[in-house]
């Protein structure tokens, strides 16, 4: 089932929710996909959905502004993770939970660690794809994605043209049909401050490929949250929500509360 939001500045997003059977007594899961991606595509294909569901969990995942089948404006301020994580505490009212369970990846594991230390209704927390750069330059690793570069490769004429150090991230836009002003705009309005960490206090899994280079030394950031611990699957950033262990890493962890 799809639904909508309105936001404080005047964005309609889409969320989707799911749930079978008689339900369970944890609370409800919200997913919060990554840059360049949307809820179907982040959590549906790769089967984490399908895991909770299978549980009895309803589960809701919000398409961010600019992505899916949410609006996409092209003026950078309506864009950045902290308007991305009053979203989700927006969400949270809609659903009505005293408590929720939230998992992010890659930009929406930025979304929910913010998200997080600001709303006591969400009670346990995975964060996927990030690693020491959410530590030390406060959110994706500007290090390797240099925001003034990938703002680049989205919007040169043709790929060919883009900076080749991101032109991944054209290649990826392109692939998934995404509005690449929209996902420019978010990128120069990437999250730099530091990242709130010692107000998460609730359990939290660190989630990472080994071979990611987005999510290098993960350790760094699983040791800058008070109940946090770390798990390693195969594969980069892309390919290791593919990786089996993926989805079941997720749901085992959020079966708890």
């Amino acid at each position: 089932m799809t639904d909508a939001l309105r936001t404080h500045d005047g964005l309609t997003l889409r969320y989707r929710t799911w749930s079978r059977g008689p339900g369970s007594d944890l609370p409800p899961v919200v997913l919060l996909h990554g840059f360049a991606a949307h809820g179907r595509l982040n959590w549906e294909g790769p089967g984490v959905v399908e895991a909770l569901v299978s549980r009895g969990r309803r589960v809701y995942a919000l398409d961010a502004r600019g992505h899916g089948d949410s609006d996409k404006p092209h003026d950078d301020a309506f864009y950045g993770e902290a308007l991305m994580a009053r979203d989700v505490r927006l969400l949270i009212d809609r659903v009505g939970a005293d408590r929720v369970q939230v998992a992010g990846y890659s930009m929406g594991a930025v979304v929910a660690l913010l998200a997080a230390a600001e709303d006591a209704r969400i009670s346990r927390l995975v964060v996927g794809g990030i690693g020491a750069g959410a530590v030390e330059v406060g959110g994706l690793d500007t290090r390797v994605m240099p925001p003034e570069l990938v703002a680049a490769a989205l919007t040169a004429e043709d790929v060919a043209h883009a900076p080749e150090r991101t032109r991944g991230f054209r290649i990826l836009a392109d692939a998934t049909g995404s509005d690449r002003l929209a996902l420019a705009a978010q990128v120069r309005s990437v999250h730099r401050g530091a990242l709130p960490l010692d107000r998460i206090t609730v359990p939290t899994l660190v989630l990472a490929g080994e071979s990611d280079p987005l999510a290098e030394r993960p350790g760094v950031l699983a040791g800058a949250i008070a109940k946090a611990e770390l798990a390693l699957l195969p594969g980069d950033h892309l390919g290791v929500v593919r990786d089996a262990g993926f989805a079941g890493a997720i749901a085992r962890f959020l079966s708890e509360d």
